[in-house]
């Protein structure tokens, strides 16, 4: 058996002291006396640690000076799985706990300081802790910990890409399943059950959204699901995805069903439109490079729906940062001129939707690497037609 410490996740547990080495570093260079690091992402991406969203204060404290250690603070009652995690184990930080009569953010004060001038917390921090900082921290100013910590979560790691990819391979068999099964004739919120269903079976930790939306549904990028009858002869854009050692999945792909009558295929106008969006998807994975700007490769998807005259109906973003969360940096979107670099991994999702009649969507999750896109779903991209 192997010496080395991983965490629940299988990272080695020295990844997390260099992850908390280099946050120490950013929050130097960013002027800051420290971080505040609160349950979430941002606390599992840096110890380790998927800590139970309590009332009670789980804080990592990151100082910017060397000589003063990093704690995480938690109450009592969460002690032990807190000295379980990685950070704690290989001792890049240490535990400081607090008792249910005794006020927390009196230890929030003694480890940043009473001088302190700026810290960071972090995005999604309850307020409630935020004012407790505020009062015993009366002098400092407040930013958040996403400016600090953005430019170390955007670029995945190996360990990181590996579990990126577990997690895509996973969802793509669901895909494969679900379209080999039965539709037609049931709900969406049936099919999407089963889909839920699925994905913990095929290992992830737990299924976060399943969107199953049919026939005029297909037309709602975000459509919740519903008792609507799936019926032969339209469209079902299926777009899931969960987490698989934290790290996310996510992948959509649009099905036609003909309920086993070759005439109630698709007509040449959806074919049409499913033949644009392919194109377009698959010329802006292409351009997946570093260098490359977020916008310009938005604009790569962009500029090939709406020279088809179907720009317009093309209503979101190209695609979105995953890692620890769903959604996070980089977006790719009009406006961010942010270059992409090796590492960055996010959906590349270009959807055309007609209101009220259908619409498409294709979506893979893609990492820039050094010589271009390394595309991590491997389900076919082309329109799905079944019998269903």
């Amino acid at each position: 058996m192997s010496g080395v410490i991983r965490g629940r996740d299988g990272i080695p547990a020295s990844r997390y002291a260099e992850r908390l080495a280099g946050a120490r570093a950013a929050t130097a260079a960013a002027g800051l006396d420290a971080l505040l690091v609160g349950v979430g992402a941002d606390l599992r991406y840096l110890a380790g640690y998927a800590a139970m969203p309590l009332e009670r204060l789980t804080l990592l404290v990151i100082p910017a000076a060397a000589s003063a250690p990093i704690t995480l603070i938690c109450p009592r009652l969460e002690a032990t799985p807190a000295r379980a995690c990685p950070a704690i184990a290989v001792g890049a930080a240490v535990i400081g706990t607090w008792e249910e009569t005794e006020d927390p953010m009196a230890l929030v004060a003694r480890l940043v300081g009473p001088g302190a001038e700026a810290a960071a917390v972090s995005d999604g921090l309850r307020a409630a802790f935020l004012l407790g900082f505020q009062r015993v921290l009366p002098g400092a100013r407040f930013s958040l910990v996403s400016t600090v910590l953005r430019d170390l979560r955007m670029r995945k790691d190996a360990h990181e890409v590996t579990l990126l990819r577990d997690a895509a391979h996973a969802a793509d068999r669901v895909v494969a399943a679900i379209a080999a099964g039965r539709l037609v004739g049931r709900t969406e919120n049936d099919v999407a059950r089963e889909v839920r269903e699925r994905l913990v079976a095929e290992g992830h930790d737990q299924a976060e959204f399943w969107i199953v939306a049919s026939g005029p549904n297909s037309a709602s990028p975000h459509h919740e699901g519903s008792d609507r009858v799936i019926g032969a002869g339209e469209p079902i854009v299926i777009d899931i995805g969960g987490t698989l050692g934290g790290y996310g999945s996510d992948i959509t792909r649009t099905v036609w069903v003909t309920g086993g009558d070759p005439s109630r295929g698709p007509d040449p106008e959806f074919r049409r439109l499913y033949t644009v969006l392919q194109d377009a998807q698959a010329a802006a994975t292409a351009a997946v490079r570093p260098g490359i700007s977020a916008e310009a490769l938005d604009a790569v998807a962009r500029d090939r729906i709406a020279a088809a005259g179907l720009g317009p109906y093309f209503i979101h973003r190209t695609g979105h940062g995953i890692g620890l969360e769903g959604h996070e940096d980089p977006y790719i979107v009009a406006g961010n001129a942010e270059l992409l670099d090796v590492g960055m991994a996010f959906s590349v999702e270009p959807g055309i939707y007609l209101e009220g009649r259908f619409g498409a969507r294709i979506e893979d999750i893609v990492v820039c690497g050094e010589a271009g896109p390394i595309v991590l779903n491997e389900q076919p991209r082309d329109l799905l037609v079944v019998s269903g």
